[in-house]
């Protein structure tokens, strides 16, 4: 194939997969269609077949087609079973109060399933397929987070838990392994908690994924902070905390801005803070960031954290950074791998998002 036959072929796929999509989505509203006039014959025939088959059966089809149907079929769709409604309806031998009162309700059913596909028209996506980008764009956010194979002598982990107990957070990770000898990590919170702030974290874990393969560790938050003021958000701040390990060496360097400070602790149990300071991300312009640098030797570990694994009502944060010190003591000593994912079902507000990242050398 010629380079411009495979540039042309390039071109017709989406065109292609839209038609796929068009095709299916015909085929289902013609099958839905005809499941609803079979159910309208079937109960207007004689009244014994009304038990098997009574007005109520009108709902399945457009139940399914809600989950089914692409927004710009499925008001046409309901429309189609309403009026089937009325003509299943007028059939009928005698109309009693009860039923009078239940074509009510179908009707008031029909008409909330049609505001919900205005309301989605303005995605573009409705039922089953709305979702699955949704699922789809939660996985790409927890990918993220996910930690790097590592050389021998080096663990790192991290889990991540957010304030309604679903997949969308406001904190979220982003972990990569730019080069074989380098591990960069950097842990973001998100202003707003739980789904409020699931649609920034988003959009901004997406673009600090980008900057951190691309850019050398000290020019990572610069610029991330350049990026959150361009988007010019309402709650458009956010704290982070970036580390940058160099895995032959040990050699790490650690930036903060306006986040809980990393803690270290090193391998004979003493903990020291790392906090290489710097304001809190997307509020000033020009602003520069310090550095806390050292070598991580073998027994040390470092923890990245946010602030709901140390903050919560009516407790000092300081508290809250010992106990996460004192559990990560007793979890270590008892021989404990899944240091992270113990420390987020452990400590912690319940009521906050929480992210837990730790990176120990053997």
């Amino acid at each position: 194939m010629s380079a411009h036959s495979a540039f042309v072929a390039r071109l017709r796929r989406p065109h292609q997969l839209r038609r796929r999509l068009r095709g299916v989505e015909t085929r289902t509203l013609i099958v839905l269609a005809a499941i609803t006039v079979l159910f309208t014959v079937l109960d207007g025939m004689t009244q014994s077949w009304i038990a098997w088959f009574p007005l109520a059966s009108l709902m399945v089809p457009l139940m399914l087609g809600s989950l089914l149907l692409g927004p710009r079929t499925l008001p046409w769709f309901v429309v189609f079973v309403m009026a089937l409604l009325v003509v299943a309806t007028s059939r009928q031998e005698t109309i009693s109060d009860v039923d009078a009162a239940a074509v009510g309700v179908y009707f008031l059913l029909g008409l909330i399933v049609l505001l919900v596909s205005f309301r989605l028209n303005r995605l573009g996506v409705a039922g089953l397929r709305g979702e699955s980008m949704f699922v789809d764009l939660r996985d790409r956010i927890l990918d993220q987070g996910g930690m790097p194979e590592l050389p021998a002598g080096w663990q790192a982990e991290s889990t991540l838990a957010s304030a309604s107990g679903t997949r969308f957070a406001g904190d979220f990770i982003v972990a990569l392994s730019p080069v074989p000898e380098r591990l960069e990590v950097v842990v973001v919170d998100v202003s707003g908690k739980g789904e409020q702030a699931g649609t920034r974290a988003l959009m901004l874990s997406g673009a600090l994924g980008g900057l951190l393969g691309a850019l050398p560790p000290a020019e990572f938050l610069p610029a991330a902070n350049d990026y959150l003021l361009r988007q010019a958000w309402e709650e458009g701040f956010a704290t982070a905390v970036h580390v940058s390990f160099d895995l032959a060496s040990g050699a790490y360097e650690v930036r903060t801005a306006g986040h809980p400070p990393a803690l270290l602790r090193r391998a004979d149990g003493s903990w020291a803070m790392l906090a290489g300071t710097g304001p809190v991300l997307g509020l000033i312009e020009g602003v520069e960031f310090d550095c806390a640098a050292d070598v991580l030797g073998p027994g040390d570990t470092v923890l990245l954290y946010t602030d709901g694994m140390v903050e919560e009502a009516r407790r000092d944060i300081e508290l809250g950074t010992r106990r996460l010190a004192a559990e990560t003591d007793m979890l270590v000593e008892a021989g404990e791998e899944r240091l992270s994912r113990r420390l987020v079902t452990r400590l912690g507000s319940k009521d906050d998002d929480r992210a837990v990242v730790v990176i120990r050398r053997r």
